[in-house]
């Protein structure tokens, strides 16, 4: 039974946390325990069974966000209990919603507010799969019109070989053709024109990245869209864009302002960002918004009451906590463009620094150096007298808690293998220092000692990729 008076005079003298009875047991696994743990010892046990696993911020394979203001921290905290989805029970939250939405179509540069339509999510992978089903609902509207036989053969979906596994389990979940752009050593990214050869009647969209996950560059969007526009002046089965956010979509505005990406390029209709990256809220949030309502489809809508009318609704989730989209607000009125800007630049000069210092090493050949999004990855220099792998530096970086990942690159270099560091905004210069020491600490053991080096020629991932 829980904790009655008695139990509870008697647990004010506060007996030692590791004088506990309960210290004497392993904490459930498979079963509910049979009594009740005092809370202040259920806390420490399961603090303590956290402890043998890595530090956040030395996490050097993860987007998302492992630092947030006190301030932020508390408001979130107070607003746990808030169910996103009650619109009517909470119509301050659903305004604030909606602000968050305004805010970013603004930076994405959509027109006005009777035009864009946006929601919150609990994340990209959310987003993106609300883009590609209105992609989806939409063409199957147009081709019906165009008396395509839509039962014929499955939709199709075009993007380059660097997407995230969001797009490969929407095609799976949705029966789409997953159409691939394979990468290759001249483009690391997509290549528009391949991209444009793949487009066919049952197409439904094409996906362009702004970030892509395993290398951090963008896709020549604006390219894409010229080629785009001159196709669907020679057609009427009109095909148009879905920009990838999830990285760069509030990180570009603020650092390359004039890069056309967004809601300036005509075929450009819906985009997805992650709140939980570089909107520097921590996961989850995802953010996605159409430039025009006529792009998603009225069967993806739904109406809930707010406020004695109605408020649509177009989220996959339903209960979930509001405080990260409170975290997102919070963020957006503390920094305000200026702060976001200042952030951001300075995460971009400390990618830059690590290039260098990588670069010079000598030991290293870039594929990217932080100057779009702040990530640099790189792969071995030739060189045929190095025994060691990338593997064997991962393994000694994660010695000073470090986790970098090391993987192969996506299909059509998967024989390549590089290494990948995210700058966050809470990787500072003298922390970018740290690690740069550290890395030539690493690499001198791995040149100099007597190692069992990993000697198997599988084709791997060390760390992870998202």
């Amino acid at each position: 039974m829980l904790y009655g008076k008695k139990d509870r005079r008697e647990a004010s003298y506060l007996e030692p946390i590791f004088g506990s009875k309960n210290e004497d047991e392993l904490l459930p696994s498979y079963h509910l325990g049979k009594k009740s743990i005092e809370p202040r010892v259920a806390y420490q046990m399961i603090k303590d069974d956290l402890l043998d696993e890595g530090n956040s911020r030395l996490n050097l394979a993860t987007f998302c966000q492992t630092f947030m203001e006190p301030e932020a921290v508390k408001l979130m905290s107070e607003t746990l209990d808030k169910n996103m989805i009650d619109k009517s029970e909470y119509p301050r939250t659903a305004e604030m919603e909606n602000r968050c939405v305004n805010m970013i179509a603004d930076l994405w540069h959509a027109k006005g507010p009777e035009k864009y339509i946006g929601t919150s999510t609990i994340g990209s992978s959310e987003a993106c799969m609300l883009g590609g089903m209105a992609m989806k609902f939409a063409w199957r509207k147009r081709a019906e019109k165009l008396g395509v036989a839509v039962q014929a053969k499955k939709p199709n979906l075009i993007v380059s070989s660097g997407y995230q596994v969001c797009w490969e389990k929407f095609c799976v979940y949705w029966d789409i053709e997953l159409r691939e752009i394979p990468m290759s050593a001249d483009h690391l990214s997509l290549d528009v024109e391949k991209a444009m050869e793949a487009v066919d009647e049952y197409t439904i969209g094409i996906v362009g990245i702004l970030g892509i996950t395993y290398t951090g560059q963008y896709d020549d969007i604006e390219k894409l869209d010229q080629l785009v526009e001159a196709y669907n002046q020679q057609t009427e089965h009109k095909v148009y864009i879905h920009v990838d956010a999830a990285s760069g979509g509030l990180y570009a505005p603020f650092v390359e302002p004039e890069l056309a990406w967004d809601f300036r390029l005509k075929n450009v209709i819906s985009i997805n960002t992650s709140g939980h990256k570089y909107g520097l809220v921590y996961p989850g949030v995802g953010w996605v918004v159409w430039r025009d309502e006529k792009f998603l489809p009225e069967e993806l809508v739904f109406k809930v009451s707010y406020l004695g009318g109605e408020m649509p609704t177009m989220a996959i989730n339903f209960s979930h906590s509001a405080s990260q989209m409170i975290g997102q607000y919070y963020n957006f009125v503390c920094f305000g463009f200026e702060g976001y800007q200042s952030i951001h630049r300075r995460t971009h000069d400390v990618a830059v620094y690590l290039a260098k210092e990588i670069e010079q090493s000598r030991h290293f050949t870039l594929i990217n150096d932080g100057r779009q999004l702040p990530l640099v990855c790189y792969k071995l220099a030739e060189d045929s007298t190095r025994q060691w792998t990338l593997y064997d530096l991962s393994d000694r970086l994660l010695m000073k808690g470090w986790q970098v990942p090391s993987y192969p690159l996506p299909k059509n270099l998967d024989h390549q293998i590089i290494q990948r560091i995210v700058v966050r905004s809470d990787f500072g210069m003298s922390m970018a220092h740290d690690f740069i020491e550290d890395l030539k600490a690493a690499i001198k053991e791995l040149e100099n000692s007597h190692l069992v080096f990993h000697k198997e020629t599988e084709i791997k991932n060390y760390g992870f990729t998202h």
